[in-house]
């Protein structure tokens, strides 16, 4: 198995046999960058997915237009249940909502801990928390002997122990790392505190989740111009890099991990 990063929390995981599957992957992140360049930051599937998985449905992480495009036809889509509540409640996830539904993809609402065989792939969902309150579910995904971790943009949490019980040791794990600092307007008073791991808590999320390689996502340094409200850990790379050790694997977008070697 090889693991190639599609920046921002995007991943394209190719299995021996060449099907794919992506997670997160998104095309578009004008909704969160004021500044958005579409020449820069992202990469392209390299081909056609047998599937894809969502950690949650905030639009920088659920594109569904690119995962139209991505995809073979009817492959499933794995995400988290709707959010419960009034369309403030769930204001962030509102358009992707309406996105998967325009575009007809087969979308299926999973809980934590849901396992299932796809292709030479094995998915199981995990726990995650998400900073704005919103559901969100993290990846295990296995195959040809090896096993990742996606961890999509979730806070430090208790579960990390109960998925590295049943799941550890992790050929790589991909941890969110720029500690997000949100002052939204539906979340009211602030909090000070970050919606998502910094680089220490990516790393010891790592450390605990036993990974041969540990790798930063939810971060881009090509896109710089958040949307109000947004503030980030300035240097995420290496603040990881030096929290993490050893494990700490930085990948350029577009780069592949082969996991085999």
């Amino acid at each position: 198995m090889r693991v190639r990063r599609l920046g921002w929390a995007g991943l394209e995981i190719e299995a021996g046999d060449g099907r794919r599957l992506l997670i997160d992957y998104v095309r578009d992140l004008s909704p969160l960058f004021t500044g958005w360049k579409p020449d820069k930051g992202l990469a392209e599937p390299s081909g056609k997915a047998a599937a894809a998985l969502v950690t949650h449905l905030h639009r920088d992480h659920t594109d569904a237009s690119a995962l139209a495009d991505a995809l073979v036809p009817g492959a499933p889509v794995l995400r988290p249940a709707p959010g419960h509540g009034d369309e403030t409640d769930n204001v962030t996830t509102l358009l992707a909502e309406r996105e998967l539904a325009l575009h007809r993809l087969a979308a299926e609402a999973v809980d934590a801990w849901a396992t299932r065989d796809i292709g030479p792939f094995r998915v199981t969902a995990v726990p995650a928390v998400d900073g704005l309150g919103d559901p969100q579910l993290n990846w295990v995904v296995e195959a040809d002997g090896q096993r990742v971790f996606h961890g999509g943009d979730t806070m430090f949490h208790g579960s990390w122990w109960l998925v590295a019980r049943r799941f550890s040791p992790f050929d790589a794990v991909f941890l969110p790392a720029n500690g997000p600092v949100v002052d939204a307007p539906h979340l009211q008073p602030p909090s000070p505190l970050p919606a998502a791991m910094d680089p220490e808590q990516a790393a010891a999320a790592a450390e605990i989740l036993d990974a041969r390689y540990a790798v930063p996502i939810h971060y881009e340094p090509e896109q710089p111009d958040k949307i109000a409200g947004y503030t980030e850990v300035l240097d995420p790379e290496n603040e990881f890099r030096a929290h993490a050790g050893p494990r700490a694997r930085v990948l350029a977008v577009g780069e592949w991990l082969d996991l085999a070697t």
